[in-house]
């Protein structure tokens, strides 16, 4: 459910006259929820390959400019003490170009309550338009060198602190199937970044470089979205080896970043 906000109602605490519909206003307000069988970063899992709930909230101007955040629970790789939490505060500015959409933003990672030089900045800038049935987009997300992304494995102290960037170039693609409520969707991504482990033993492109992608479907229930997709890496044994035991589940050793299948119940509003 989307709310438009009035600024004149907002600010005089007026509602409209009998008959007269309030006009919209120049935000629009979002939000989602989800819960979903294993939360997977770029194919690799942030929940030690187990239940996550997930959820955030948005607002657009019209003229294009939004803000909004963005949170789940973690478990295994990639948690930092604390609240075993990651926080995402997102900004930027959508515009259209040609027959598509244009958006330039930043996300800001975070880890409420844990190692204090785990959080980390990502501008990013995608392109999206509707072809026919599909409806496709193709992204780059560059984060600059930052203490969080750098390779503090194996070193002395003297070397702790080292700083390295992160590049992320992906494209989705989703299209409708006719005459029914279901949506295909397919997505495929390319990570290159710190080869070795960062701080508190862990990392955004474990290898180095590494792909990953996904083909799934979503059914459309009302207001509430049921997910199925197969996700995958080509990060084998061979080349995270040297990530162990860090990069394996807790419960029974196994790759974190190993093919699955995921299931999800999501709801927008």
């Amino acid at each position: 459910m989307i709310y438009r906000l009035a600024a004149v109602v907002l600010a005089l605490g007026a509602a409209p006259a009998l008959g007269q519909a309030a006009a919209p206003g120049p935000f629009t307000m979002s939000g989602n929820v989800a819960l979903v069988s294993d939360y997977r970063f770029r194919g690799v899992s942030q929940s030690d390959k187990q239940m996550a709930i997930q959820g955030g909230l948005g607002v657009t101007h019209r003229s294009g400019l939004y803000a909004g955040t963005w949170a789940s629970n973690l478990s295994g790789w990639g948690t930092f003490g604390g609240a075993n939490m990651e926080l995402d505060l997102y900004a930027g500015y959508k515009v259209p170009v040609g027959i598509g959409t244009l958006d330039v933003g930043l996300t800001w990672y975070m880890y409420p309550g844990g190692f204090d030089k785990t959080d980390f900045a990502e501008p990013y800038v995608k392109l999206s338009g509707t072809y026919g049935p599909l409806t496709l987009l193709g992204g780059i997300a560059y984060a600059p060198a930052q203490q969080a992304l750098g390779n503090w494995s194996n070193r002395p102290d003297s070397a702790a602190g080292d700083k390295e960037d992160n590049l992320y170039l992906w494209t989705d693609a989703s299209g409708g199937i006719p005459g029914t409520p279901i949506t295909a969707k397919a997505h495929i991504g390319w990570s290159h970044g710190n080869p070795g482990l960062g701080p508190n033993g862990t990392s955004v492109a474990p290898t180095g470089k590494y792909w990953d992608w996904m083909i799934g479907a979503d059914y459309a229930l009302g207001p509430v979205t049921l997910g199925l997709a197969y996700v995958d890496t080509d990060i084998g044994k061979r080349e995270s080896a040297y990530l162990q035991p860090n990069f394996s589940s807790t419960k029974n050793g196994s790759s974190i970043a190993g093919s699955t299948v995921l299931f999800s119940v999501s709801a927008a509003f």
